[in-house]
């Protein structure tokens, strides 16, 4: 008779997924928190710039005479009135260049060199007692952020929160390769790297609506003290019922090759060319989760979108990324890693007309046209990292994702800041246009062009050990990536025909 944790057995490889997810989501929701709180923050640390705005009087924005967003004057804000009641306000509104630097280069500055350090550690070391430190450095620093009184000190905490969080991606994702089989990949990926949106989304309604409940007399501080605390929680549920698996390594290496060089992995062009079309994709993403928030609110004032930008983000969002993986992991099968790419540059060819239309119609077809766009924007994430994940080897996995994510992240989270200037050339809604719908389309074009780089449907063995099968079943094998691509040429024929898996004894103990 079976025990009963042998029966619940099965129940580990989905616990995992939840922790992990549950911990990026606290982490990307302290990410984005900014965005949403920028102008209660602004007004309480003075930053940021000054502008004319639609205060709280009930006046519909269609039946007033001039609108406040449209004023460059102090003077001529204050003296806009509807039958003696003044309807514009001269105050911070959360945008300007030191609001622009505390949400993206303060943040990736300290991320993205974080991410490679710990991705070449990840390697090494046990990852899951790394990812729990992370999760505890960004938790507490997400709860001293509600703490502050300077805007320095808050600049200060977001790059210590950015440290811990840089660990998540590259140690979560070995981890997860090592537990689930290569059938699964995408799909899980495409889950674990929703929390980015699922942090961004939730970020909407704490944002916006828990600030104003004043709980405590705590304002926008009470959102991160919330959010942090739930990251503690993550964190000692990583470290304390989490085990490290074994790790698993390819045919190359056990057969007594040398290993492959991480800069000779890195130099494949299709990773190159994978690197850069995920940088303008990402700039799009980073470009929209900045500047949504603040954008709707200065268009739309009279016009409360928070609940329905939750619902698309979280909601639609998630629909998409889910089916994004399944549909992936289906045509992979049969039509190789090409066909995980092909995805990606139909997905967000798709997406790109409904991303201008969202910033382009009044609230309720923006509304749809952004949910429209985001089921097909967000299949993108856990499918380039699934990509990723099988034209690398095994032995630098954890510090290829590094790189990958050092170099993204500096592209596609700092171009954002370009915003500010452009818009005070052409506009805000023109600016925020052109780096979040126009970088989606970008991102189309070099993704296309990927894919004609990468392998498609691998011949199907005339007889399939029993040994083979079991090794896919649990995950093992990745013979995607072979050597003699830097021999023959990217898609070229393959000297080697075997991969014979090794297995590690656990590196738990080395750290």
């Amino acid at each position: 008779m079976q025990s009963l944790v042998d029966k619940m057995r099965f129940l580990y490889k989905p616990y995992v997924l939840a922790v992990l997810t549950i911990g990026y989501i606290a982490g990307e929701l302290g990410h984005y928190l900014i965005g949403v709180t920028s102008k209660a923050t602004a007004i309480e640390l003075d930053y940021g710039d000054h502008a004319c705005q639609q205060n709280h009087t009930e006046v519909h924005r269609h039946l007033l005479p001039q609108q406040c967003a449209g004023i460059e004057l102090e003077h001529e804000c204050h003296g806009q009135h509807v039958n003696g009641t003044v309807y514009c306000e001269w105050n911070y509104n959360g945008l300007g260049l030191e609001y622009q630097l505390l949400a993206g280069p303060s943040f990736i500055a300290v991320f993205t060199v974080m991410g490679v350090v710990l991705g070449f550690a990840a390697d090494r070391f046990n990852r899951v007692r790394m990812l729990s430190i992370c999760t505890l450095v960004f938790a507490v620093a997400i709860v001293f952020q509600g703490t502050v009184k300077e805007y320095w000190q808050l600049i200060l905490l977001r790059m210590v929160m950015a440290a811990g969080e840089a660990g998540c991606n590259p140690l979560a994702t070995g981890i997860m390769s090592d537990i689930f089989p290569e059938s699964k990949r995408a799909l899980v990926m495409a889950i674990f790297n929703w929390g980015i949106y699922g942090g961004y989304g939730i970020a909407f309604p704490v944002g916006r609506y828990i600030t104003k409940l004043d709980i405590w007399g705590q304002g926008w501080r009470i959102c991160y003290f919330g959010t942090g605390v739930l990251a503690l929680i993550m964190a000692i549920l990583t470290g304390t019922t989490l085990k490290e698996p074994e790790r698993k390594s390819i045919g190359e290496e056990a057969s007594g090759k040398g290993k492959v060089s991480l800069v000779k992995a890195l130099m494949q062009p299709r990773v190159i060319l994978l690197m850069i079309a995920a940088s303008i994709r990402h700039c799009g993403g980073m470009t929209f989760a900045y500047n949504a928030d603040l954008y709707y609110n200065i268009y739309f004032p009279d016009v409360d979108l928070g609940w329905w930008l939750f619902a698309v983000t979280i909601g639609i969002g998630s629909i998409g990324v889910v089916i994004g993986g399944i549909v992936s992991d289906k045509f992979v099968a049969k039509m190789g890693i090409r066909s995980r790419v092909a995805c990606l540059a139909i997905s967000q060819l798709i997406a790109t007309p409904f991303a201008f239309g969202s910033v382009y119609y009044e609230p309720l077809w923006a509304m749809i046209t952004l949910g429209i766009s985001y089921f097909f924007a967000e299949m993108w994430f856990g499918i380039v990292f699934a990509v990723l994940v099988e034209i690398v080897p095994l032995q630098v996995r954890s510090t290829t994702i590094g790189v990958f994510l050092f170099v993204m992240n500096n592209i596609g989270g700092n171009l954002p800041i370009l915003v500010d200037p452009l818009a005070k050339a052409i506009g805000y809604r023109g600016s925020v246009m052109f780096f979040y719908a126009g970088f989606y389309g970008i991102s189309t074009v070099l993704f296309f062009i990927t894919m004609f780089f990468m392998d498609g449907p691998k011949p199907e063995p005339a007889v399939a050990s029993d040994e083979h099968r079991n090794q896919v079943e649990m995950g093992h094998e990745n013979n995607t990536f072979q050597p003699d691509d830097f021999i023959n040429g990217i898609g070229g024929p393959k000297t080697n025909g075997h991969n014979i898996v090794n297995v590690r004894p656990s590196e738990s103990s080395r750290l």
